[in-house]
C-alpha cells in the first residue's frame, strides 16, 4: 500500500517545494541556522507549509541519512482545489452536494476512519487545513482501506475560508457540536450540506461555531460525555443519507 515518502536535506526539500511536490509536513530542527537554512525557512513561511520545529532526536528517527536538520513528508495523494471541486459538484444536477470539513482532527487513524466512512457515504470532498491537522501517512492510508485514493481531498489556509466559500455557493454549513439544543435528527439535511467535525478533545473551534449556519448534536444517554469523532461523523453522515433517501 502506498505510503508518504520521506525526503531529507535542506537543498532536497527546497527543490521539492520549488517543484510543487505534495508536501504534507516539514520537520525542522530547533535553532537551525545558516544561509541555506534561512532560504528554506523563508520559502516555507511564504508558501504556508505545515511545519513542526523539533529536537534533532526526532529527525534522527524520521530519516536514515544526513538530514541537515530538515525532514519532509510528501503526501501519497494529490490535493484538489476547493473551488474546482465545489463547482464540479454543483454543476452535476444528479447529486445533492455533501462536503466534509475537518477542524483540526489530529489523529491519523481517526482521519483514515473518517475518510473511509465518507467515501462509503458519497461525500464529494473532504476539506482540511494546511496546518495543525493529521497528516496523510501510512496510518491514514491503512485505516481508510484505500479510500484516501478515491475521495477528493482539499487543503485551505483556514476552515473558515472554506465555510465562507460554501455559504456563498448556496451550501448549508452544519457543525457537529454539543453546544446546542438542536439534535441531528431535528436538523434539515436533505439540502446541499457541508458538515464540520471538530478536534478530538476540543470539538469545533469557537470561531468556527460563530459562522456556521446550523449546529447539531447527537443525543447521549450513557455516562460518557462524547463519542469518538470518527464514530460521531459516521452517525451524522448516515442521518444525512437517511433524510435524502
Amino acid at each position: 500500500m502506498e505510503d508518504a515518502t520521506t525526503i531529507f536535506g535542506i537543498r532536497t526539500v527546497i527543490e521539492a517545494i520549488q517543484s510543487e511536490k505534495n508536501i504534507d509536513k516539514i520537520y525542522v530542527q530547533k535553532g537551525l541556522s545558516g544561509a541555506l537554512a534561512q532560504d528554506l525557512l523563508s520559502l516555507v513561511n511564504k508558501e504556508g507549509y505545515n511545519v513542526s520545529y523539533v529536537p534533532v532526536e526526532k529527525l534522527n528517527k524520521l530519516s536514515q541519512g544526513n538530514h541537515q536538520g530538515v525532514v519532509a513528508k510528501i503526501s501519497p495523494v494529490k490535493f484538489r482545489e476547493l473551488e474546482e471541486i465545489v463547482q464540479e459538484t454543483l454543476e452535476n444536477s444528479d447529486q445533492v452536494p455533501l462536503f466534509l470539513l475537518l477542524d483540526q482532527i489530529t489523529d491519523a487513524r481517526n482521519f483514515g476512519a473518517i475518510i473511509r466512512t465518507a467515501e462509503c457515504c458519497g461525500v464529494h470532498a473532504i476539506i482540511i487545513q494546511n496546518k495543525g491537522g493529521a497528516p496523510v501517512n501510512a496510518d491514514t492510508v491503512k485505516t481508510s482501506a484505500g479510500a484516501v485514493f478515491k475521495i477528493p481531498l482539499c487543503k485551505v489556509d483556514h476552515i473558515k475560508d472554506a465555510i465562507y466559500y460554501m455559504q456563498a455557493s448556496g451550501i448549508t454549513v452544519v457543525a457537529a457540536s454539543e453546544k446546542t439544543e438542536n439534535t441531528l435528527f431535528e436538523t434539515k439535511l436533505n439540502v446541499p450540506v457541508a458538515l464540520v467535525m471538530g478536534n478530538e478533545e476540543k470539538g469545533v473551534s469557537p470561531s468556527v461555531l460563530k459562522i456556521v449556519d446550523e449546529k447539531a448534536k447527537l443525543p447521549m444517554f450513557g455516562t460518557i460525555a462524547s463519542l469518538n469523532v470518527s464514530v460521531a461523523c459516521g452517525a451524522f453522515l448516515y442521518e444525512i443519507i437517511r433524510q435524502r433517501l
